[in-house]
């Protein structure tokens, strides 16, 4: 019955450190939307010094490729589509991003500081 016991305080002890472990990895989130041939916001301020997770919802009937030179990324979204772009912490400055595919529409920025 001891022994019961010294496994399950081990066990919790082990999942608390992980799920601390996890919580504290997690980067934060922004969303970008694109729809009626323009990224909305079309600047998105962010926190440098920290990781981040980029949802880009592709709400157009056309195909867009999200691309950025100065985040070296480069990603294709069918309609309806939403991905994830995951970025590590940025340094503090503005970061352009566009659709590929179509060069009328403006571009976008994303603002680290």
């Amino acid at each position: 019955m001891q022994r019961s016991k010294i496994r399950k305080l081990y066990f919790t002890t082990v999942f608390v450190f992980v799920l601390a472990a996890t919580a504290k990895g997690e980067d934060s989130a922004s969303e970008i939307r694109f729809e009626n041939h323009h990224f909305a916001p079309q600047t998105l301020t962010v926190p440098a010094g920290q990781p981040l997770s980029l949802k880009v919802t592709n709400a157009s009937a056309d195909t867009i490729e999200f691309e950025s030179f100065t985040l070296h990324r480069e990603k294709v979204i069918e309609p309806g589509q939403t991905i994830t772009v995951r970025l590590p912490s940025l340094n503090p400055g503005a970061y352009d991003f566009y659709d590929d595919f179509h060069q009328e529409v403006p571009e976008g920025r994303l603002v680290s500081q």
